[in-house]
């Protein structure tokens, strides 16, 4: 299977390929891409450099053009298809069926990969992408469990890359609507769930801090106290009269005791969630995975985790909690 890894700048580029990665997916700067932050993402000189560092070592750039376009500003994801096309990226990552339908028909020759904001979750959906636009990847969204995802990759006509580790929220990928609500900006058009221009940290009296998106109080923690990212769907709520995360506990996917199951599924790629997150972490985390996949590859049978990467990964984890998040339903 291959290593996925996120990188938000140049310098993550470099470090999660010095440190194994076999893929990075980055995204330009705009609105174009699902972590359309202040600061982040790539020029198209620093993207130039970047194809230039990872091709020389053997690894392989992905661009996230994966938001939705509204019409009137649909020329932007034009030019980044154009521009993605003329530096040589070596995959184009897309949801939007327009998107999809204008690089399949301009530059064929470039390898289409589905994104996870394209919310596809059965093989038939696949068959469609793959003969309509050549879709030659898709990336299933995190609400699978271990035996559909099975299900898909035997019935699928296409390679399939699932999330190993990073933050989850309530996925309903590529369908949230949830922060919209405070911002008045759509994750799926504008590209983040929370933009910085609507993000406050306040802090107390008692050495602790106040998180309010768009104005509202969304979480509170004393000093010391780890919080989640500044989303909706990780705030916390009075509902009949009690204080808690009403919908989603700030924790983080990990499978890494599932590997030999996903390995002998079939599944070709693991992606590491995080785009927004520091060259630091892509580092610590690039590490482990490269680690545990070397291993699993080598022997499945006998496979098991180092004490040490659930340590280490625990650290990254948003909550300091991890989970195996739907591949395991007991129920099943």
């Amino acid at each position: 299977m291959e290593l996925v890894c996120p990188a938000g700048n140049l310098q993550a580029l470099k470090t999660a390929v010095d440190h194994g990665a076999n893929a990075v997916y980055v995204g330009f700067r705009s609105e174009t891409n699902a972590r359309n932050f202040p600061g982040l993402n790539f020029t198209p000189e620093h993207m130039q450099e970047g194809l230039h560092y990872a091709h020389a070592r053997g690894a392989r750039v992905l661009l996230a053009l994966n938001t939705y376009p509204q019409p009137a500003i649909w020329a932007r994801w034009q030019e980044a298809v154009d521009q993605a096309a003329s530096l040589g990226v070596d995959a184009l990552i897309a949801a939007d069926l327009g998107v999809l339908d204008y690089t399949s028909a301009y530059y064929p020759e470039l390898p289409l990969h589905l994104s996870v904001q394209g919310s596809v979750t059965s093989y038939e959906a696949l068959h469609f992408y793959a003969e309509r636009f050549g879709v030659r990847r898709a990336v299933l969204p995190r609400v699978l469990s271990l035996s559909q995802v099975r299900h898909v990759v035997e019935n699928s006509p296409v390679e399939i890359e699932v999330f190993g580790f990073g933050s989850l929220c309530v996925m309903v990928e590529g369908r949230c609507i949830l922060s919209s609500y405070v911002t008045g900006r759509s994750p799926n058009t504008y590209g983040a769930c929370s933009p910085a221009s609507h993000v406050e940290w306040i802090d107390t009296a008692n050495g602790g801090q106040q998180t309010r998106l768009g104005g509202v109080l969304i979480e509170q923690v004393g000093a010391g106290e780890q919080a989640g990212y500044p989303t909706l769907c990780k705030g916390r709520f009075r509902v009949a009269g009690k204080i808690y995360h009403a919908i989603e506990e700030p924790t983080s996917l990990n499978t890494l005791e599932i590997l030999p199951q996903l390995q002998a599924a079939g599944v070709a790629a693991i992606k590491i969630e995080g785009r927004q997150r520091s060259p630091a972490y892509v580092a610590q985390v690039t590490r482990v995975w490269r680690a545990a996949l070397d291993r699993c590859q080598q022997d499945p049978r006998h496979y098991q985790m180092e004490a040490s990467w659930l340590q280490e990964l625990g650290k990254l984890s948003e909550g300091a909690q991890t989970t195996l998040g739907a591949y395991h339903r007991s129920w099943q």
